[in-house]
């Protein structure tokens, strides 16, 4: 016996149409989700599995040991491997999570030491990580998000 789905909103933004940035994606009540988009779809090159991992941990950490801690819902990738969904509560102005993400991607630029969450106690793919990638994935999506408070 067939279900009959129903269409869910992200799968009628047409992905031809979309570029590297910084959407809203939708708004649900209080809970607001950012798009971070930092592949251009059906186009790539993907971002690989070890340093979107490895930038999951470091973003989702740093998140959430701000002051804005609170306000953060999730953060997590994209099965599409272009980017990751970054959900809020509206508290959190658009320009503050702007500058939020713009803060993130510096840090995780300039991280040194242990990855957060690394250990095999603490994550389901320990050895699946690469800081080098997440690195260089945090400085090229910085070029693309500076523009947006230009």
């Amino acid at each position: 016996m067939e279900t009959k789905l129903n269409k869910i909103t992200s799968f009628s933004i047409n992905h031809d149409t979309l570029e590297k940035g910084m959407y809203i994606s939708r708004i649900d009540g209080d809970i607001i989700t950012y798009d971070l988009r930092f592949v251009k779809p059906n186009v790539g090159p993907y971002l690989e599995n070890d340093g979107l991992h490895t930038f999951e941990h470091l973003f989702a950490t740093f998140v959430r040991n701000t002051k804005y801690s609170d306000l953060i819902i999730y953060f997590g990738p994209m099965g599409c491997r272009t980017g990751f969904y970054f959900v809020v509560r509206n508290e959190l102005s658009h320009e503050l999570a702007i500058k939020l993400v713009q803060d993130t991607c510096e840090f995780i630029k300039n991280f040194t030491g242990e990855i957060p969450g690394s250990k095999k106690e603490e994550c389901g793919n320990y050895l699946d990580h690469d800081l080098n990638k997440a690195k260089r994935y945090a400085k090229e999506y910085l070029e693309i998000i500076k523009k947006l408070q230009q």
